[in-house]
Formats: structure tokens, sequence, C-alpha cells
């Protein structure tokens, strides 16, 4: 009997062990998922922007500078959520050849495009569709480049120059009328 109870014994240590393993593990992967979080939320203090309605119906959207000095922000283009990053200094709306697949743009004419990494070739097309909080934006003229990291957008100026830009401190202020 008593090598029944010693056992038994034995069998009820490893299980206690074995559950407050599976607690620590439990543990770090919620500080894990609750700092990663943090981090997002920090990189794009816009992942849904502020919105409002002012008065005679102008729209206007609140853009919290990040702390790396640049304005992101969650939008749409087609329907699709993205992720924006504002340039006033690129022309045109620009997308990834990754994106502009999986949005089925139709790549339009050649042109080459001056980037900040020099000369690339790119294409031409249209977004249906821009949404970025309330504004939105139908027809607007973008370039595809093949050079570009599969989740940037850059929200040139094709779509900023329809706007009234507003930056006070570290908040920029985007108004249709």
């Amino acid at each position: 009997m008593d090598a029944d109870v010693e056992a038994g014994s034995r069998v009820t240590r490893r299980f206690g062990r074995g559950m407050i393993v599976a607690a620590w593990l439990l543990v770090l992967a919620l500080l894990t998922f609750i700092f990663q979080s943090y981090l997002e939320r920090r990189e794009n203090p816009n992942i849904d922007p502020d919105t409002r309605v002012g008065a005679a119906g102008v729209k206007e959207v609140i853009l919290k500078r990040n702390p790396s000095g640049h304005y992101l922000a969650g939008g749409e283009i087609n329907g699709s959520r993205v992720t924006f990053l504002l340039d006033t200094g690129a022309t045109d709306v620009a997308v990834s050849e990754e994106l502009a697949d999986r949005l089925n743009l139709r790549k339009g004419a050649v042109r080459f495009s001056r980037t900040a990494n020099g000369t690339v070739r790119s294409w031409t097309t249209v977004l249906d569709d821009v949404k970025l909080g309330t504004i939105r934006l139908k027809d607007v003229r973008a370039s595809i480049l093949p050079t570009m990291r599969a989740g940037e957008v850059l929200l040139g100026m094709s779509f900023l120059k329809q706007l009234e830009l507003v930056q006070r401190g570290n908040v920029l202020t985007l108004k249709q009328y």
C-alpha cells in the first residue's frame, strides 16, 4: 500500500509542477500580447482615427504624431483595411506591388518615380475609393511601386491636396469641405 501512496504522490507532484509551468506560460503569453498591443498603439496612435463633423458639415480627421514624428493612420482602399503613412512629399498615393495585386489594381502606364532610394520603375493606377476616418474620396490617382514593402501605403498629394491640413504641435487635422 505504501508503494501505491508514494506513486500517487509522485503523480500529484508532477501534475502540480505541470500546472505551475502552464500558468507561467499563460502569464508570459498574456504579457507578450499586452506589450505588443502597447507597441502597436504607440507606433500608430491613429489605428482608428478620431473623426468629427464640424460646422457646416465639414468632415474632420484628427491625427496624433507617433514618437518617430510621422502620421500613421488606419484607413481603407477599395474597402480593404490598410495603414497610411501621410507623405506630403509624395505626388500620388503609393502602394506596394503586393498590395496592388491583392486589391486587383490595374497597372497602367509605366513611368519612373524618384524615391528616397533613387529612381524606380512604377505603374499608374486609379483607386476607386480611399477612406480615412469620415473622409472618403473617389477615383484617386496612385502609383504602384515594386520596391515598396508589402504593408506600406504612402498617402500622397493626389489625396491630400483635396483637403485642408492644419498642424498644431503633435496634432494634424484634415478637413474635407
